[in-house]
């Protein structure tokens, strides 16, 4: 049997057992010995194929971290281990494919310069978000910058707690309001959590849990004096179906919100439209701040009277984009009074929150860290994946000196290289593009095979469509003439992001030790549990 035939019969049966393509076990192809294929061994070379950042680090940190102790690991003192981009400050020793260009003078880091206090609240869903992607890609707290992160549910299934932990991060904002912050950044998350769920009922009691904590922050901001902005990172929770009637699960590139609410009424007060790198310029004139040059943004403000000592609130509804106005749209089907009140008496319009807007591709759909970065920033911040393609584009992708050197060494200390990769075609983590780019290069500088390990999305991609991109992209493997998959398993697994290490280790030992669902590529029949973990 070819191996990813293999792959897919064994993806097909779990299927058939309930998993899904985010959450999936690891499959690992087994020789007809029953010998796992394709582990990483000492001497290999690993590329994390991966782009963002938050879920790229617990697995990174299970290959390169010394005093790591989360769980037992392989012996390696002679593994080279690359990362796309660099995923968090503590792997700058790291050999980096395409190392950050960091953006200054940010939103928090003018508030900071200022001598003005700062809070920044969300759930570990999307701390980072608020946090190292507000922040222009640095996880250091400015001066008088405070971060509150609120663990998110863990061990159940996201459909069955809509909420999340908005309770929570509500009552923290609500506590930083009485604390006295000159301004706070709070994200809600289940937007964009919940609006991956295929489940129309799921949706609607997230809508409604928000709308009910977003009016009890309203009202704290309210009765305290401070001025609050509402406003999305991108869209998806208002789309509950595409054109040909399918359940969407993917982010949109619908305009998103921004709404002015202040203490009294505004008469002759207006918002006018941009994009999420307005966002921060808005907020400076709101706290009588001056913009900085950096900031090519501008304040989307029209007759909003000059205040002393204004304090400012910014909320991020993640994933709340502006859609259809009809049940088709969840936000709209739902029982939302705050909403409603908000959009018919406030001063609001729309930004936009997609494409070259956020600095991505013109046909790129939004995604929270764009849309983070860009809010913090003030500015279009170029994305990684616009300078991944300007590189495949002009040929530098094939002269990295990282991808040179990392194959040079495998090649000379007879080891494998190792991709992981997404296996998706227009997901913000990565897309396939990469993988196959290293194998046309892998080739080129003679490398006798090279093993692939995927990550199967079930965000970015269709339910159940892990076996179709597989086979195409098995088939562009073999066009390519270089390289093998071995392994596959759920992101949900290998991307952990909210500290579960157990899934950090199933997504290890399957690299490493090859446990896992076994998938036979012989004609010898292997018990599935000879390699179970």
């Amino acid at each position: 049997m070819h191996p990813e035939i293999a792959l897919i019969k064994g993806i097909r049966a779990l299927y058939q057992e309930g998993q899904t393509d985010y959450s999936m076990e690891p499959l690992v192809l087994v020789d007809p010995e029953g010998e796992p294929v394709g582990r990483i061994r000492e001497g290999d070379g690993v590329i994390f194929c991966c782009r963002r950042g938050e879920r790229e680090i617990q697995l990174t940190e299970a290959f390169v971290e010394t005093d790591f102790s989360c769980f037992p690991r392989g012996e390696f003192r002679d593994l080279t281990f690359v990362t796309l981009t660099l995923y968090h400050e503590k792997f700058l020793g790291l050999p980096v494919a395409f190392a950050p260009v960091q953006v200054k003078d940010t939103l928090g880091e003018v508030v900071s310069r200022h001598g003005l206090r700062q809070l920044r609240v969300a759930e570990s869903e999307k701390f980072a978000h608020v946090t190292f992607f507000f922040n222009g890609g640095t996880r250091r707290p400015f001066p008088g910058e405070d971060d509150i992160q609120v663990p998110s549910p863990r061990g159940m299934a996201f459909d069955r707690v809509p909420e999340l932990s908005v309770r929570q991060v509500t009552e923290r904002v609500v506590r930083g309001i009485s604390e006295r912050y000159d301004a706070i950044v709070v994200n809600f998350a289940n937007g964009d959590v919940i609006g991956h769920v295929p489940q129309r009922e799921a949706r609607i009691a997230c809508v409604e849990a928000l709308d009910r904590h977003l009016g009890i922050v309203l009202e704290a901001a309210g009765s305290a004096g401070v001025v609050t902005l509402v406003t999305a990172d991108h869209g998806i929770l208002e789309e509950m179906e595409v054109a040909d009637g399918r359940i969407n699960a993917g982010h949109t590139s619908n305009p998103v919100p921004l709404i002015l609410v202040a203490p009294d009424v505004l008469t002759g007060v207006h918002v006018r439209p941009g994009s999420l790198a307005d966002v921060a310029p808005t907020v400076l004139e709101l706290l009588g701040v001056p913009k900085p040059e950096a900031m090519t943004g501008r304040s989307l403000l029209e007759g909003f009277p000059r205040r002393e000592n204004m304090r400012v609130l910014l909320v991020i509804l993640d994933g709340w984009g502006l859609g259809r106005e009809d049940e088709s749209n969840p936000i709209v089907a739902a029982h939302t009074p705050v909403w409603d009140h908000l959009t018919r008496h406030c001063p609001w319009s729309r930004l936009e929150a997609s494409g070259d807007a956020v600095g991505l591709r013109q046909d790129r759909m939004g995604n929270s860290e764009a849309g983070h970065m860009n809010i913090g920033a003030g500015r279009v911040v170029l994305q990684d994946d616009v300078r991944l393609d300007q590189a495949l584009k002009d040929g530098s992708f094939y002269r990295n000196k990282v991808f040179l050197e990392t194959m040079n060494k495998v090649r000379q200390r007879k080891g494998m290289l190792h991709l992981l990769a997404l296996l998706s075609e227009k997901s913000s983590h990565g897309t396939v593009e990469v993988p196959l780019a290293l194998l046309a290069l892998a080739k080129e500088q003679g490398l006798e095979d090279v093993c692939v390990h995927l990550l199967l999305d079930g965000r970015s991609t269709e339910p159940g469509s892990a076996p179709l991109l597989l086979e195409k992209f098995t088939a562009d493997i073999k066009a390519i003439g270089m390289g093998r998959v071995v392994s596959c398993m759920g992101r949900g697994l290998a991307l952990d992001r909210d500290g579960n290490y157990e899934k950090t280790r199933k997504a290890y030992d399957a690299l490493v030790f090859g446990k896992g669902r076994a998938c036979p590529v012989g004609e010898t029949r292997v018990d599935v549990s000879a390699c179970s973990g």
